[in-house]
């Protein structure tokens, strides 16, 4: 086995990117300034687009052998992706939440797919993306063929629901709960939905880009470091 997975050769389509948003600063923050003296930087970001088949290499593989896997489960074939993006050779499968523990029951069983390992699932909250503001990303390893994949999915501020896969990969169950802390994505059916890093009493989610950026006095070594909303702005 090689360190890293066989890439296959990607078509053009699949490199273009969509500009979405500008980003002003290192935070862009709504309220108190930035006090991480980068107010001034701006740049562009940018999400990849639906990508077309053909894809390429192995991606059509992996994508023909879960629509039909999935299908076998009754899915509907048109409706187990709502979308595919293909990025700087990596492979992303957007599912609706109604389908994940479906995909990831055959992503893990499926002979011809065998990602025996899921590494978690890391929040990202996108406050442009109405309707879709949150998404929980699944990073895939399949040992067995030595392949890497993302599933991705996106939910709303208003209804932040996803199924808990734990029992399907049950090293998910601190990452789940770490999204839940930091990004207030609830899973449904985790055996403990409880927070993992801050304390139990703290009001909100503390990575999503609408937290403020006020905090607490840190004591460091008979030193203070002021909380960030009571920093010097340098916008």
């Amino acid at each position: 086995m090689t360190n890293q997975p066989n890439l296959p050769v990607v078509p053009e389509n699949a490199a273009l990117l969509d500009t979405v948003v500008t980003k002003h600063g290192m935070f862009s923050p709504s309220a108190g300034g930035d006090t991480s003296g980068f107010g001034g930087l701006v740049e562009r970001f940018e999400l990849a687009p639906a990508a077309m088949k053909p894809f390429g290499g192995w991606f059509d593989d992996v994508s023909d052998a879960i629509v039909k896997a999935a299908a076998a489960k009754g899915l509907p074939t048109e409706s187990v992706f709502e979308r595919v993006s293909i990025d700087r050779g990596e492979i992303t499968f957007f599912v609706s939440p109604q389908n994940l523990r479906t995909v990831m029951q055959v992503l893990r069983d499926e002979p011809s797919l065998r990602f025996e390992m899921c590494m978690g699932v890391n929040g990202v909250h996108y406050p442009f993306e109405t309707g879709r503001e949150l998404h929980a990303v699944y990073p895939m390893q399949s040992v067995t063929h030595n392949r890497r994949v993302r599933v991705e999915v996106a939910v709303s501020d208003d209804n932040p629901h996803i199924p808990s896969i734990v029992d399907i990969y049950p090293g998910n169950n601190w990452h789940e709960r770490e999204t839940w802390d930091f990004f207030g994505i609830v899973f449904d059916g985790h055996p403990g939905l409880t927070r993992i890093e801050m304390p139990d009493d703290w009001p909100g989610h503390p990575q999503r880009k609408d937290y403020p950026l006020g905090g607490i006095d840190i004591e460091y070594k008979g030193a203070t470091v002021p909380a960030p909303d009571k920093r010097r702005s340098y916008s």
